[in-house]
């Protein structure tokens, strides 16, 4: 019994060719759309930024996709290529975001409030990817930290105490950074 050659366990070999054939496919699409609407539209300045901003979005997203994908195909690494991924999403998100808030104004305020949430996110990974990395390189982090001088505040901070190094210093970053991810979304709003 032989195994078939385009079964999920050797997806590893047939997703790139099938995402390059999707790209090439959506551009096909895509392209002659935004053609469309420029001919059907008087072309002004606003039209030009929303097609110039296209050409650009057509251009990032699979570039980001293409280096997703290879994380995922050479994903050996979950702990630090998970908050990797995660990262990398922002820049077709931040594209699209472009995109639709040039086409579709009135919606703006929406795409922009679930961009934000996600930016949000994704200073939260990155600091999941900081800690996981540093963990996994220096596994006696807080003892390495708690070795090190105090550090002062710079200005305007100055007059605050001192925080103690080591495992305080780590979690008060990482409560920092929590605070600015809860705080970050209801800010937009």
């Amino acid at each position: 019994k032989m195994p078939c050659a385009c079964t999920w366990d050797n997806w590893r070999r047939w997703i790139r060719p099938l995402v390059v054939v999707l790209y090439l496919l959506s551009v096909m699409v895509a392209v002659p759309i935004c053609v469309w609407e420029i001919q059907k539209l008087e072309v002004g300045i606003h039209t030009k930024a929303w097609f110039i901003a296209g050409i650009f979005m057509l251009l990032t997203i699979p570039i980001s996709l293409w280096v997703i994908l290879q994380h995922l195909v050479h994903y050996t690494q979950p702990e630090l290529q998970k908050p990797i991924i995660r990262i990398l999403w922002m820049v077709p998100i931040y594209s699209l975001d472009s995109w639709v808030a040039l086409k579709y104004p009135k919606i703006a305020i929406y795409v922009d409030t679930c961009r934000e949430c996600y930016e949000a996110y994704v200073i939260y990974n990155f600091m999941i990817f900081l800690t996981n990395y540093l963990t996994s390189r220096y596994p006696n982090l807080i003892l390495i930290l708690e070795a090190k001088d105090q550090q002062k505040h710079y200005p305007p901070l100055c007059c605050l105490p001192a925080w103690a190094m080591g495992e305080v210093l780590l979690f008060r970053c990482k409560l920092g950074v929590l605070q600015y991810t809860v705080v970050r979304p209801f800010t937009t709003i």
